[in-house]
């Protein structure tokens, strides 16, 4: 081997290390780049005149600098980090949403209240009375705003969804395209192209970002799937994900992976990245917030008016609805929606409240074993047994019942039975003097009574059903009719009295007996009448009282229906007692709690979310940092480092060119001494 060509072998290297050198610093700030070096070996030596003489040095790859380990944490470390992210952007507006006075419920709740006990302490007061009715549409309203943004939230996480997916796409696809790319240069060079392997693990990356998948290497090529192994990418080929309408939940987009043969629902199984966190959010916080506010919703709109259906308006009318009808014909017909494969024709189920006290805030699936035979299961595992439509079995505050076509065996139904109370509660109660405020019966004494007996207000011993329609107004006009009745007391004997009751025509309706200067509890039962005074058959309704002191012989007392109450509080009070009643979440085994500290649960519950994915958004934060110092200082371009190897490949060119200068020198010589 010639000095010559032992110079210029090392002049080509040193020209390809300057090269490298130089694209190194050119990339420095490029995305995924790994710093590249050249790696070097000795020629063959030659033997001559008994000794072995090199023959220069020969290029032997130039490598990117790269550790698989880390960039293994990089990519783990990214999706996860991603998926708090994700799941802190959104859980955070909820939660100050809840949380703020001017946004929440409890400040709305409170005023309503009060306003509720302005009302008691003047009942005739026009003002009292219009103040409420606008508080209490500031409280519907309220829940109404609250409902609209969840919704808006998770419309909002439904195209976040399909954008990412169509990049998740367009992702699979390019990791495809690289790696029939890689698999061609390698066959045809014997090592990977760096470029096209910094682009591919970029592209991971990337990927990592919006989905957690898993990357298993092949032949040169990455085979990409998701965490339990449904494949994006097979070798040059890619799987696509595409958004659909749930089947069993038409408010929420699914995610589906979609193969040359097969389609399947992926969205159970996913976690990581934006998407994970999206979609665990949305199943841990959204959908039971809008459960849980909905139930609260539920509870003040049924207990204010039932309770406002017990008592009196200005007007001497029974009391009305405050609000929405809880159960009306498109409320029941909404909380229920069939699965898109049930059998043809099917119909709907109904889901009537029947006990809004005892709702909860889960969801069921109810599964036709028969035509009028079904199973259910709640959200939280649990399974509630097998029941039949026929007659309607009451379920955690609920019943079901058949809308439209029949029913299969294998038919289902996700039912929903608060999903939508924040959003249709309405004020529907625009007169003030409509506010029941009263209470229906009154019971004066007689202008002769001498003894010292008194009577508590009466009171209907059976709640009037508000939404009980035409059976209600019968009761109601029977009550009318059949009073007044009076109480009349005998000669005490033996340390017992004996009473009577007689209707307005002098009939005899009720006989018992008290202990005179004791508390006594009286139920009376009354005949009903029609409009003519005639007696109904089979018909009646009861009061209570309680008689108090000794009253004396034929001492009287009448207990009408009160036909003003302007100025009787007795069912405003009641009202105000429900502020503090244990009304949300009473069931067997549970006292429940009021209204108000079932919002505050809420809040708390939600907070207790934004707290847990803050902390861990930091912690995801500060590992994926840490992953990624530790792959820069393995893969990433220094600057400095740089520097001083181009100074070091420089000299070593210069050298290299000395060598071949010498070269020719020693050849001139040689061919002048000829």
């Amino acid at each position: 081997m010639s000095l010559l060509n032992i110079g210029m072998s090392g002049l080509n290297a040193s020209q390809v290390s300057l090269a490298t050198v130089g694209n190194n610093i050119a990339n420095a700030n490029t995305a995924g780049y790994s710093r590249q070096q050249t790696i070097q070996s000795s020629n063959t030596s030659h033997l001559n005149g008994g000794v072995f003489i090199g023959s220069g040095t020969t290029l032997a790859d130039v490598r990117r600098v790269y550790n698989a380990y880390l960039d293994n944490q990089l990519q783990t470390s990214t999706s996860l980090n991603n998926d708090a992210n994700a799941y802190l952007e959104q859980v955070s507006p909820l939660d100050k949403l809840f949380s703020d006075k001017t946004t929440g419920i409890s400040a709305v709740l409170s005023s309503f209240f009060a306003s509720v006990q302005t009302s008691a302490a003047a009942p005739s007061d026009n003002a009292a009375r219009q103040l409420l009715l606008t508080n209490a549409q500031t409280l519907s309203n309220r829940f109404n705003a609250l409902a609209s943004q969840m919704q808006q939230q998770n419309e909002g996480i439904n195209s976040q969804l399909t954008t990412m997916t169509d990049k998740v796409n367009q992702l699979t696809s390019s990791i495809a395209s690289l790696n029939q790319q890689i698999s061609k240069a390698g066959n045809s060079t014997g090592s990977g192209p760096s470029n096209l392997l910094d682009a591919r693990n970029e592209a991971v990356r990337t990927l990592n970002e919006l989905v957690g998948v898993t990357v298993q290497e092949y032949n040169g090529s990455y085979n990409v799937s998701l965490g339990t192994g449904q494949s994006l990418v097979m070798g040059n080929t890619a799987n696509t994900l595409s958004t659909v309408r749930s089947g069993i939940d038409k408010s929420q987009l699914n995610i589906q992976v979609n193969t040359p043969s097969s389609v399947s629902d992926v969205t159970s199984v996913i976690s990581g990245g934006k998407i994970g966190g999206l979609l665990r959010y949305r199943e841990d916080v959204l959908a039971p917030a809008m459960n849980d506010l909905g139930r609260t919703a539920l509870v003040v709109a049924d207990k204010i008016n039932r309770q406002m259906g017990q008592g009196l308006d200005a007007n001497g009318e029974f009391g009305a609805s405050l609000f929405s009808n809880i159960n009306s014909a498109a409320a029941i017909s909404q909380r229920s929606l069939g699965a898109s494969n049930n059998s043809a024709g099917s119909g709907n189920l109904n889901v009537t409240i029947t006990n809004s006290s005892a709702l909860t805030t889960f969801d069921y699936q109810v599964t036709f074993t028969a035509a009028d035979k079904y199973t259910v299961k709640r959200s939280d595992g649990k399974e509630m047994g097998a029941f039949d439509l026929s007659p309607a079995a009451e379920i955690d505050g609920f019943k079901l019942d058949l809308n439209g076509g029949g029913l299969s065996a294998g038919d289902s139904f996700k039912v929903m039975p608060t999903r939508s109370g924040a959003s249709s509660i309405t004020t529907q109660m625009t007169d003030s003097n409509k506010l029941a405020f009263a209470g229906p019966l009154v019971a004066t004494s007689g202008t002769g009574n001498s003894g010292t007996g008194a009577l508590t207000p009466p009171a209907l011993s059976i709640p009037l059903d508000i939404y009980g329609g035409a059976d209600l107004a019968g009761l109601q006009a029977g009550i009318k009719n059949s009073m007044p009745v009076a109480l009349t007391f005998k000669d005490a004997v033996g340390g017992n009295q004996d009473y009577e009751v007689f209707n307005a025509k002098g009939e005899s309706i009720h006989k018992g007996t008290i202990v005179p200067g004791q508390s006594n509890d009286l139920t009376i039962k009354v005949p009903m009448l029609d409009a003519s005074g005639a007696v109904i058959p089979g018909k009646s309704f009861s009061f209570s009282t309680t008689v108090s002191g000794a009253p004396s012989k034929n001492d009287k007392y009448e207990i009408a229906f009160n036909v003003d109450g302007k100025k009787d509080n007795r069912n405003a009070n009641e009202l105000l007692g429900l502020q503090t009643k244990a009304t949300v979440g009473v069931s067997e085994g549970n006292a429940g709690m009021s209204m108000g500290t079932a919002y505050s649960k809420l809040v708390g519950q939600v907070g207790a979310k934004a707290s847990q994915a803050l902390g861990d958004s930091t912690a995801s934060g500060a590992i994926l940092s840490r992953a990624k110092s530790e792959v820069a200082s393995v893969s990433q371009v220094n600057l400095d480092d740089e520097a001083a190897d181009l100074v070091k490949f420089q000299q070593y060119y210069t050298a290299s060119s000395q060598i071949i200068k010498a070269a020719q020198e020693i050849f001139s010589t040689l061919i002048n001494s000829l």
